[in-house]
C-alpha cells in the first residue's frame, strides 16, 4: 500500500514527540490543483523540544525530519506551513491560512 504524503509528514513529524500534530492537506485552495493532488500543507505541531527556541529555531527542526519530502530537495511537496510551539505556547487554536493569489475563484 502506497502512503500518502499527509501520512509521510505525519510519520516523520513523530520523531519530534508532539503532544499535538495536525497536518492539513491545503492542496485544493492552490492553483493548478486537481483531485488527488499534495504539494500543499499547514502543520500544527506542539512538543516539548520547541521549548525556549526561537521561531527559526523550530522551523529548523520541522525542516530537518521533512526536507527529503520539500520541494527544495527533490521531494513533492511545494509548500509547508509550519505553526510550531512549545507545550506552554499552545493556546489550541489553528492559525488560518491565506488565500493563494493562483487559487480558482
Amino acid at each position: 500500500m502506497v502512503m500518502s504524503l499527509q501520512q509521510k509528514l505525519i510519520e516523520q513529524l513523530g520523531v519530534l514527540s508532539p503532544l499535538h500534530l495536525d497536518v492539513i492537506n491545503e492542496s485544493a485552495h492552490h492553483g493548478g490543483y486537481f483531485p488527488g493532488k499534495e504539494s500543499h500543507f499547514k502543520v500544527i505541531i506542539v512538543s516539548d523540544v520547541f521549548e525556549g527556541l526561537r521561531l527559526v529555531q523550530k522551523h529548523q527542526k520541522v525542516y530537518s525530519v521533512t526536507q527529503n519530502l520539500l520541494v527544495a530537495h527533490g521531494g513533492p511537496i511545494h509548500a509547508l506551513a509550519i505553526h510550531a510551539y512549545s507545550k506552554a505556547q499552545w493556546n489550541g487554536q489553528v492559525p488560518s491560512s491565506p488565500e493563494c493569489a493562483h487559487a480558482k475563484k
